[in-house]
């Protein structure tokens, strides 16, 4: 009975947020509650949800202090000279600008939110991709594959779904994955080096010079006939691309539209560029290295951040404002699921939904849960939320592989695999930021990046598997 009532509950949560009659936040909450009574044990409902908040207070800290330490850093303008390098490095060569998309967001991933990562990368990169003719669902599938290798940091999402689902540290998760995440973004990288050099043979390469001429010819036939000699300096200098002179246009059209990234912002704090950068290198080696647990860093790294930038207490809460939404929204999914995996553990559903799933392994495949849970994740995370999958799907493959001897955290990692594919599935909200903003029609965005997403996907589980990791 309790297993069939522990894959009615999964199910209905994962029907209800897929359908989108309840948000994430809701149907965490109010599903396990509501079968937590079906089971007869709502008088321990209580209990169930305090040890699961006990447990997640740690996943929860850790994710609001990491969000607004990025969010700082891009605001004081950490990342602006690496922007500003990867337009310089791009050119007029589409080889290169293919290249610098997958670059770039892989470093502005560095802030753990897939929406901010596109809107800076559409915005840097649209222009030179119009202004050459080249494919766009080119850069939204680069830019949403390289999101999803780096959308495994712990601050991400989808490790700390894992670690909170199955009450792990969230850097005994990642930091081992490092090696195999790493061959899956260089993986990104080359096929961005295919992809680029694909188009350069399309089209050909140009100095921004002479795209800038044929842009000016083409105008200048079907809309500018006659406007005179200052016409060049209309459409041609200013259509997505900012103003200043012909030599500046390699890195200046995405300022002048870089919303994300203003230039004239007042939050910039060019003499502490320095400071902020080695605190950011501190930070994360520190974490590699785990001198300190995950939430100790980031909680003193956004305190230090805020202190030193912005002195004044004003200054501090408007930082802190600015990114609460992005904070309230991710800690309070953590919270919330305290409630799912409480009652999915306390009433002993998800034992019960792991001996039947046990049961009905094949021998053979029992002691190669990990490689199944890794080969799932990749059409699962597609298919549904990460919420459905870390919190429904991943605590039972974790019993299951539990009892034919392979570690919970073997499985923890393995369930990362599927994020390059994840981050393109019409269930995540970002997707759609990044196909806007590029004025591409998903339907071509989704039959683009699916093959070549799946594939590393595939890259990063065979990496896994190769250093002994999954």
């Amino acid at each position: 009975m309790l297993t069939i009532l522990g894959f009615a509950m999964i199910a209905t949560f994962l029907v209800l947020i897929m359908l989108k009659k309840m948000s994430p936040i809701a149907a965490l909450v109010l599903i396990p509650a509501l079968f937590c009574v079906f089971v007869g044990k709502g008088a321990h409902l209580g209990d169930y949800v305090i040890d699961g908040v006990t447990s997640l207070a740690p996943t929860a800290a850790m994710l609001m202090f990491a969000i607004v330490y990025f969010g700082v850093m891009i605001d004081v303008g950490l990342f602006d000279p690496i922007v500003r390098g990867i337009l310089r490095f791009c050119k007029a060569d589409p080889l290169r600008i293919v290249v610098g998309t997958a670059v770039l967001a892989a470093i502005v991933s560095l802030d753990g939110d897939g929406s901010t990562t596109f809107m800076i990368t559409v915005s840097a990169m649209y222009p030179l991709y119009k202004r050459l003719k080249m494919s766009l669902v080119v850069m939204t599938g680069v830019a949403a594959m390289a999101n999803g290798v780096m959308n495994t940091l712990p601050w991400g999402g989808p490790t700390a779904r894992a670690a909170t689902a199955l009450k792990l540290d969230a850097s005994d998760i990642f930091v081992p994955m490092i090696p195999a995440l790493a061959v899956g973004l260089l993986a990104v990288i080359a096929l961005a080096y295919v992809l680029g050099r694909r188009e350069r043979k399309r089209l050909g390469v140009l100095t921004l010079d002479e795209a800038l001429v044929e842009e000016r010819a083409t105008e200048t036939e079907t809309v500018l006939v006659g406007a005179g000699p200052g016409a060049g300096t209309g459409p041609a200098r200013t259509g997505g691309a900012g103003t200043g002179t012909d030599a500046d246009l390699p890195e200046k059209p995405a300022d002048g539209d870089f919303q994300g990234l203003d230039p004239d912002r007042p939050t910039l704090r060019p003499k502490l560029y320095w400071f902020n950068a080695l605190l950011t290198v501190a930070l994360l080696t520190a974490m590699i290295m785990e001198w300190l647990p995950i939430p100790v860093l980031f909680l003193l790294g956004a305190a230090l951040a805020l202190t030193v930038n912005f002195p004044h207490m004003p200054d501090q809460k408007a930082r802190i404002g600015a990114h609460a939404e992005n904070v309230l929204n991710v800690s309070g999914m953590v919270f919330a699921a305290a409630v799912f995996t409480g009652v999915l553990q306390g009433t002993g559903m998800v034992d019960h939904m792991a001996k039947w799933l046990v049961d009905n392994i094949p021998d053979g495949m029992g002691p190669h849960m990990a490689f199944v849970t890794g080969v799932l994740s990749i059409p699962l995370t597609y298919f549904m939320s990460n919420d459905g999958f870390y919190f429904g799907i991943v605590p039972v493959l974790a019993e299951a592989g539990q009892a034919h001897g392979v570690s919970t955290l073997e499985i923890a990692r393995a369930s990362l695999v599927g994020q390059p594919l994840h981050m393109s599935s019409p269930l995540v909200p970002a997707v759609y930021v990044l196909v806007g903003m590029a004025k591409v029609e998903f339907g071509d965005h989704t039959r683009f990046v699916v093959k070549w997403a799946a594939l590393t996907s595939l890259v990063v589980l065979g990496a896994g598997r190769l250093f002994g990791i999954i």
